[in-house]
């Protein structure tokens, strides 16, 4: 962390304060559903707002450089108004006169939430001159776009080279936490879920020889079991990387812990006609939509002994709660072992997803990262684009 400038460290007063927020949140019917990337950027926000005014930007989903109505930032304004304890005016637009005149009539402790990013194809782009029109809009930036510091976009890595920069304080605890995860010493335990393998493997390459355990589940623990000759029936899979699953099995040396019984069903709809086998009983007429019992009383066992422990990702398909008894059993036991002294950290939207599904706390992890892909990367890499940007800021 010496080598980035600290949240702490950036003169704010009186100062524009341009902050790229991470608020790529759910919204349904024109309403936020899910406020927990908003809600971590509280204390930021309030910190700008003792000292000068904010000028916030981020992105909602993939419009392609068009304007997407379903995609706006408006309805973030009653959320953030709640949330701050005052008025939120708001640009229709990121970039140009009225965002400026905005900008610019901006007092101590006033608030101004742009339009998309994304609705200006620019910013994928990482276009400068797009770069630097957002960075008239400000005196200075703070970064606390987590979820999106593996991306080199106009506004996580241009800005910095233009105005003074700082990380953002939910961004600090990110890199923070992250790290503590990296360095471990011993009896780390590392769950990784989800569809496709190949953007599992830089995480789970990094910590073979380093974790006691790496447990994968979702289709990639399917794609493993193809690897090792299971029959997996009609399960997705990735038939492509089943040589790297073999080629990790074999570096692994017996600390990947694959299921050794599923959740089988003819499909996610007939729910109703699911079973538990163990992995060899699979027919050609199965799909695989969770781990079995046996497999989660397992991973339970490791998570209870390990000192530290990462999860990114549901370790079924728990869009149906038939399919989500593993991840729930999980889910359970990392709380258990985190009252129990263990540091604990979990992260990915499909992750917090199910927490806000089933009705459960996030509280009780030592933390939770905002961070999908970046999560995973920086526990890959040690590093982000976004990050190196604010080192040379």
């Amino acid at each position: 962390m010496s080598n980035y400038t600290r949240f702490e460290e950036l003169d704010l007063d009186g100062k524009r304060v341009l902050l790229r927020a991470g608020f790529d949140v759910t919204i349904e019917n024109g309403a936020v559903t899910d406020t927990s990337r908003i809600d971590a950027l509280k204390d930021t926000m309030l910190a700008v707002l003792q000292k000068g005014s904010l000028v916030i930007m981020a992105h909602q989903g993939r419009p392609k450089g068009q304007p997407v109505p379903d995609e706006s930032q408006r309805p973030l304004v009653p959320v953030l108004e709640k949330l701050l304890g005052r008025p939120v005016a708001f640009a229709a637009s990121c970039v140009g006169p009225e965002a400026m005149a905005m900008a610019k009539a901006l007092k101590t402790g006033d608030v101004l939430l742009l339009e998309n990013l994304r609705y200006d194809a620019r910013e994928e782009k990482n276009d400068p001159a797009f770069s630097k029109e957002l960075a008239s809009l400000g005196d200075c930036y703070v970064c606390d776009a987590f979820s999106n510091a593996h991306r080199e976009h106009a506004s996580m890595v241009g800005i910095p080279k233009l105005l003074p920069s700082a990380m953002g304080l939910q961004m600090q605890k990110e890199v923070d936490n992250l790290t503590k995860v990296r360095e471990a010493k011993d009896g780390l335990c590392v769950i990784v879920s989800g569809a496709k393998l190949e953007t599992k493997v830089p995480v789970i390459e990094a910590f073979l020889g380093r974790a006691e355990t790496i447990v994968v589940g979702g289709a990639i623990a399917n794609t493993f079991l193809a690897a090792i000759g299971k029959p997996i029936g009609t399960s997705l899979s990735d038939p492509n990387e089943v040589p790297t699953a073999k080629r990790i099995i074999d570096a692994a040396k017996g600390s990947l812990l694959l299921p050794m019984d599923v959740v089988v069903a003819p499909s996610s709809d007939k729910w109703t006609s699911s079973r538990s086998c163990m992995v060899d009983e699979v027919t050609p007429d199965d799909a695989i939509f969770d781990l079995g019992p046996a497999s989660a009383a397992l991973i339970a066992g490791v998570v209870s002994k390990a000192k530290t422990v990462v999860w990114n990702g549901p370790l079924g398909y728990c869009e149906v709660e038939e399919f989500s008894k593993s991840t729930l059993v999980v889910a359970n036991a990392i709380v258990t072992a985190t009252a129990a002294g263990a540091f604990t950290v979990i992260g990915g939207g499909d992750t917090l997803e199910i927490h806000d599904r089933y009705g459960l706390s996030l509280n009780p992890y030592s933390f939770v990262s905002t961070g999908g892909g970046a999560m995973l990367d920086f526990l890959a890499h040690g590093d982000l684009p976004a990050l190196a940007a604010l080192r040379t800021a």
